[in-house]
């Protein structure tokens, strides 16, 4: 290959890139039906010239016969006058304008078949017309679509470096050391100002219910013993109070009623004791 021929085809090739690179769908979409428009324009100005050529033979054609109609009724005139050398040029004439209006009805003929033809094949590329309308439409919305896909394709792209994500990160961070810096000043503050005593008080509220719920649930899950019922420190002053009087009344307890004093006294120590190492543990 010779190299005028390497270089004509570099430059066609270069050429066709840059064109197809310049094409917006868009703009090529709008000018394809713009010129099917201008096409549709001058295919009606041909159907309306073929329709007036039509209606000319029409007339052409009424004419000659409407003629040749003359000539026939001039020759029955002669023929009634006696003259029948006229009445045979009557006729003459007559047959020309017979021969004419043949040709021109037949002509008309013709003429009326080819503009039907030519009415449907304008309907028809009018029909087409819209379709591209309709088409173009359609490719333009989803021509947007792509472009915004592709728009946000391109930002998150960008953003995989992860800097704007590692600044949020960052400041949330520094936003978090702040908050924790601002809680301790406070507890601080708490603690070295003010009444101490309410403080700790007040800590022990927040967390007594905590641990209790705590137990309760290490009891439920059999991690810890069942905790015995307690019995009221009312009945069992009442359940004291009562032998007392039955003493007073009687000669003496029973040892029924000794032994279960005495075991309602063990079961309220021995509340009161686990009280106090919960307390102390907390």
């Amino acid at each position: 290959m010779g190299i005028f021929s390497r270089l004509a085809q570099l430059i066609k090739s270069n050429l066709n890139d840059l064109i197809s690179k310049s094409e917006d769908p868009e703009k090529m979409l709008q000018q394809v039906v713009l010129d099917m428009n201008n096409q549709l324009v001058e295919a009606k100005k041909q159907v309306a010239a073929s329709i007036a050529d039509e209606k000319r033979l029409a007339k052409q054609f009424e004419q000659e016969a409407g003629n040749a109609t003359e000539w026939e009724r001039r020759a029955m005139m002669a023929l009634r006058a006696g003259n029948e050398e006229l009445a045979k040029e009557a006729l003459a004439r007559k047959r020309e304008h017979d021969t004419l209006a043949t040709t021109f009805k037949d002509q008309w003929t013709k003429q009326k078949t080819a503009v039907e033809q030519l009415k449907k094949a304008l309907r028809m590329l009018n029909d087409k017309i819209e379709e591209a309308k309709r088409k173009k439409n359609v490719l333009l919305a989803r021509k947007k679509r792509a472009e915004a896909q592709k728009a946000i394709q391109e930002t998150m792209t960008g953003l995989k470096d992860a800097s704007a994500f590692e600044t949020f990160e960052r400041m949330a961070g520094k936003i978090d050391q702040m908050e924790a810096e601002a809680e301790a000043a406070s507890e601080l503050a708490d603690e070295y100002t003010g009444d101490t005593l309410a403080s700790q008080f007040s800590h022990l509220e927040k967390t007594a219910g905590a641990d209790e719920d705590l137990d309760a649930l290490k009891r439920k899950m059999g991690m810890m013993p069942a905790e015995a019922p307690a019995a009221p420190q009312e009945k069992v002053q009442a359940r004291v109070e009562a032998p007392k009087e039955a003493a007073v009344a009687n000669t003496g307890p029973s040892r029924s009623e000794q032994e279960e004093l005495a075991a309602a006294l063990e079961e309220l120590e021995a509340e009161q004791n686990q009280q106090e190492q919960r307390k102390a543990g907390r």
